[in-house]
C-alpha cells in the first residue's frame, strides 16, 4: 500500500508540473498585451546629474572640460610600450636607490637591503586628458591627468641582526595632476633645455603592504596615517609652485648666439714635406673652428711649391671664446684619390687678444696627441694672422643667455661690419598645386641658403639657422625668402613649385637689432612665413 501511493504521487506530481507548464505558456502566448511601447531614448544632456553618474560614474576631463584634449594615440603607446618600459624604470629604479640603501644600511647597522622582485606589473599608467598652455614666454606648459591602477610585484628582503624580514608592495594606485614646463625651447634637440614638473594638487595613492605575508595596512589607523604623510611629504617637495627640475641641456651654450667674428690670414707655409713622386706637394689650407656646423674653408692650391705663400684672409663666426678651437689643416691635393694630410695644428680662441692682431708661426704635427712619436718628424711650418673682433656690449643685455632678447641698438647706423643671423621658423598654410613638400630658400648678396625638406605638410617648422658676414651693415639690402615645393616622385611633370615667397627690408633690422615676425608670402593664399633676424655689429 506504502508503495503504491508513493507511485501514484510521483506520478501526479509529474503529470501537474506538465499540465502547469503547457497551460502556462499557452496563457503567455495568447494573453501577451500588443500595446507595448518602445523604450525612451533620451540624449545625455537631458538626464540629471544623477542619473549621469549611474551610467557613467567615471567621466573622463575631456568630456567634462573642453580645456582638455583627448590622448588616446599616448595611451596606445604606452600600452604597447608598458612591457619594455616597465623593464628600462625598473633597471633605472635599482640603480638609483643601490647607492642611497648602501648608505642607509650602514648607518642603521643593516646586513643588506635587496630587491627579490621588481615588476610594475601589466597595467600601464591612463592619461584621463591633458590641457596645453601657450604662453607668450619661450616655454610649454602641460598639464595631464594621470590614473594608474597598477598590478606590481615589488619584494624587498631586509636582514638585520641575524633576522630577515620580507616587504611586498601589492594593488598600487595613484590619481595625480602634474604640470610639466618644458623651458626654455631651444633650437638644438629635444629643443628645450629643462623640464619642470610640479603638482597642482596632493596626489592620491594608495596601495597594499605586506610583512611576513600579513597586510599591514588593515590594521586600523595605519592607513589613514600612511596615506597623510605621503601626500603631506609629497606636497612639501611638488605641490605647485614648487618644482622638481631635470636638465636636459645646458641652456647656456642651447641659445648661445656668436659673440665675435675671427679674422683668419693664412701668410704662408715653409718647408713642406714632398709628397709627389717628382719630389714637390700641391699644397692647400683647410680652416675649422671646433663646434661649429658651418663646412670647413679652404685656400686655393699652390701647385709644386713646397714654401706656398697664400696671403688669404677668411671671417668664421665664435660662439664661444672659452672652448672653441681653430684648427687648421695642410693636404696635398690630388686629381685623383684621396688628398693627403700633411700637417696640422691649432690655436683655442681664448688665447686670442680682442681687437689686437696676432701672427703666429705654428709647427705642423700629425695629430695632437702629445703620445704620438710620429709629431717628431720634420713636417714644415704654416704662419697666420688671427684676429678678434668681439660684438660690442651694448648689443647684448645683460641676461641675454637666460632671455634671448636683444636690446635696442643706440640712434644711427652702425659703423663698422658684423654678422647678419637669419632663423628660420616655420611658415603656414602653404599649399601647393601638385604636391606639398616645403623647404625654405633664403636668398641674400647672391648666397643662398635652405632649409630641410618637409614631406606631406602644410605647417612646416623648420628652426634652422643662417649665418651671413659681411663687411657693413645691410642698411639698404633685402633679404629675399621663399617656400618651395619639390615632388617626390621622380619623372613628374612638375618636379618643383613654388609655394610664395616675400622681400624682407633690413633697415629696421639694423637699426633695431632684431626682429621677429610673420610675413604673409606673395603669390600664395594665405601662406605665411616666419623668420627671426638679429644684426650683430663687431667693433
Amino acid at each position: 500500500m506504502g508503495f503504491l501511493s508513493t507511485l501514484l504521487s510521483l506520478c501526479g506530481f509529474g503529470v501537474g508540473v506538465s499540465s502547469g507548464l503547457v497551460v502556462g505558456y499557452f496563457l503567455f502566448i495568447y494573453f501577451q498585451p500588443t500595446d507595448v511601447k518602445d523604450p525612451v531614448i533620451r540624449p545625455l544632456v537631458e538626464h540629471d546629474s544623477e542619473s549621469l553618474q549611474k551610467l557613467l560614474p567615471e567621466i573622463p576631463l575631456w568630456v567634462k572640460n573642453p580645456d582638455y584634449d583627448r590622448v588616446d594615440w599616448l595611451n596606445k603607446f604606452l600600452e604597447y610600450m608598458w612591457p619594455y618600459l616597465d623593464k628600462a624604470i625598473c633597471k633605472t629604479a635599482k640603480n638609483t636607490a643601490k647607492p642611497i640603501i648602501a648608505e642607509q644600511t650602514a648607518k642603521y647597522n643593516i646586513e643588506s637591503v635587496e630587491f627579490e622582485t621588481l615588476t610594475l606589473g601589466s597595467l600601464p599608467p591612463t592619461l584621463q586628458g591633458m590641457k596645453v598652455y601657450l604662453t607668450d614666454e619661450k616655454e610649454l606648459i602641460m598639464e595631464p591627468s594621470i590614473k594608474w591602477a597598477a598590478n606590481p610585484n615589488i619584494t624587498v628582503v631586509v636582514k638585520a641582526y641575524g633576522l630577515k624580514a620580507t616587504v611586498q608592495v601589492v594593488d598600487f594606485q595613484v590619481f595625480a595632476a602634474p604640470r610639466i614646463t618644458l623651458k626654455p625651447l631651444v633650437p638644438s634637440f629635444p629643443c628645450f633645455a629643462k623640464i619642470f614638473v610640479s603638482l597642482m594638487e596632493k596626489p592620491h595613492v594608495d596601495f597594499g603592504l605586506k610583512l611576513l605575508g600579513a597586510d599591514l595596512m588593515s590594521i586600523p589607523g595605519l592607513y589613514r596615517f600612511v596615506q597623510d604623510i605621503i601626500k603631506d611629504q609629497v606636497a612639501s617637495m611638488y605641490l605647485w609652485p614648487k618644482t622638481h627640475e631635470v636638465q636636459i641641456l645646458d641652456p647656456t651654450k642651447a641659445m648661445q648666439r656668436p659673440v665675435g667674428i675671427l679674422h683668419v690670414k693664412v701668410l704662408r707655409a715653409v718647408k713642406l714635406r714632398k709628397k709627389d713622386l717628382l719630389g714637390a706637394s700641391d699644397p692647400y689650407v683647410k680652416l675649422k673652428l671646433t663646434e661649429s656646423k658651418l663646412p670647413s674653408k679652404k685656400t686655393t692650391v699652390k701647385h709644386k711649391n713646397l714654401n706656398p705663400e697664400w696671403n688669404q684672409e677668411f671671417t668664421m663666426v665664435i660662439k664661444d671664446l672659452e672652448s672653441q678651437v681653430l684648427e687648421l689643416s695642410v693636404y696635398d691635393w690630388e686629381q685623383i684619390g684621396k688628398h693627403d694630410k700633411m700637417g696640422m695644428n691649432v690655436v683655442p680662441m681664448k688665447e686670442l687678444t680682442p681687437d689686437e692682431p696676432k701672427v703666429l708661426t705654428l709647427t705642423l704635427l700629425k695629430s695632437m696627441d702629445p703620445n704620438d712619436v710620429s709629431n717628431d718628424k720634420e713636417r714644415g711650418q704654416i704662419m697666420v694672422e688671427l684676429t678678434y673682433k668681439p660684438f660690442k656690449e651694448d648689443d647684448l643685455p645683460k641676461d641675454f643667455q637666460e632671455s634671448g632678447t636683444v636690446q635696442k641698438a643706440p640712434e644711427g647706423t652702425p659703423p663698422g661690419g658684423g654678422v647678419l643671423v637669419v632663423i628660420v621658423h616655420e611658415a603656414q598654410d602653404v599649399e601647393g598645386k601638385h604636391h606639398t613638400n616645403p623647404y625654405a630658400r633664403i636668398i641674400f648678396r647672391g648666397e643662398e641658403r635652405k632649409t630641410k625638406h618637409i614631406k606631406k605638410n602644410r605647417d612646416p617648422r623648420w628652426e634652422e639657422e643662417f649665418l651671413f658676414m659681411l663687411d657693413e651693415p645691410p642698411v639698404n639690402d633685402r633679404l629675399h625668402a621663399e617656400v618651395l615645393s619639390t615632388s617626390s616622385r621622380i619623372g613628374l611633370l612638375h618636379p618643383k613649385e613654388s609655394l610664395g615667397y616675400v622681400d624682407i627690408s633690413l633697415s629696421d633690422v639694423v637699426s633695431n637689432k632684431r626682429i621677429n615676425e610673420k610675413f604673409h608670402l606673395i603669390d600664395s593664399k594665405n601662406g605665411r612665413i616666419q623668420i627671426e633676424l638679429e644684426w650683430r655689429e663687431a667693433s
